[in-house]
């Protein structure tokens, strides 16, 4: 039996890119797993992937921005599996635009998503959380939400609040059984970063050359992957003395 056996786990933003991969991950390590998005199809389509590797699954519509939703998730899952272990933050929302030409709509779009959700999450996992002998809480922030970005100062307040939140939960329950962390991906080629490629090519430039040439930014000269962050998934959630903590997966781009 493994450390992660007889484990559940709730994934958000579970449909696709970082959160499809760290259910995945999840999964395959031994632990159940409720595979929450906004697409039911989508969260249904990685609980299938999940059912391959022999665990319990199940899948699950939410918008966490609604807090009545995020609530029945929370209670669902702990009727359906019997409890809860792990809290996978990954639901997100992005959007790139002058501060000037951003739209109120859209900005607070962002914030709900980004940040409420992770709010109205922790808020009705904890008590949950807290019934198990150990758990973890863990938000997926952004590179970008230790350093501005143009055009993307939403998405950037997004992230850093994330992580000031998450700093501050952690030592909130420093004292209980829960940990509380956030990870920071670098450029992963989601559905996120091909809209971000697409939307910062410079004249001329097609998709291809305009995500090469961010690539070029990194020190490692190689993208990340939405593995990566899960094989950081992995490590936080036995790890009983990190917490607090935003953690990079960036391929050497930031220090802090």
């Amino acid at each position: 039996m493994t450390e992660f056996e007889g484990k559940i786990a709730l994934v958000t933003g579970a449909g696709r890119g970082i959160g499809r991969a760290v259910a995945l991950a999840l999964a395959a390590a031994g632990t159940d797993i409720l595979s929450a998005d906004i697409d039911l199809s989508l969260a249904e389509g990685t609980a299938s992937e999940v059912a391959k590797l022999g665990g319990r699954v199940i899948a699950q519509k939410v918008d966490v921005t609604d807090w009545q939703e995020v609530k029945n998730l929370l209670d669902y899952c702990t009727d359906k599996l019997g409890g809860l272990d792990i809290l996978i933050n990954n639901a997100v929302v992005v959007k790139s635009a002058l501060v000037e030409d951003l739209s109120v709509e859209d900005w607070q779009r962002i914030m709900d998503i980004n940040i409420k959700g992770v709010f109205l999450c922790c808020k009705f996992a904890i008590p949950y959380l807290r019934r198990r002998p150990w758990a973890s809480i863990i938000n997926i922030a952004s590179v970008a939400g230790k350093n501005g970005v143009p055009t993307m100062a939403a998405y950037c307040a997004s992230k850093f609040a994330v992580i000031g939140f998450t700093n501050a939960l952690a030592k909130e329950l420093a004292k209980t059984n829960i940990t509380v962390n956030a990870i920071c991906p670098g450029i992963i080629y989601t559905a996120m970063w091909e809209y971000l490629a697409e939307t910062f090519k410079r004249p001329g430039e097609s998709l291809q050359e305009s995500w090469q040439r961010h690539i070029s930014t990194i020190p490692q000269g190689q993208p990340q992957t939405p593995e990566d962050v899960a094989d950081l998934v992995l490590y936080l959630v036995n790890a009983r003395h990190v917490t607090g903590q935003a953690i990079n997966v960036d391929g050497g781009m930031e220090m802090h």
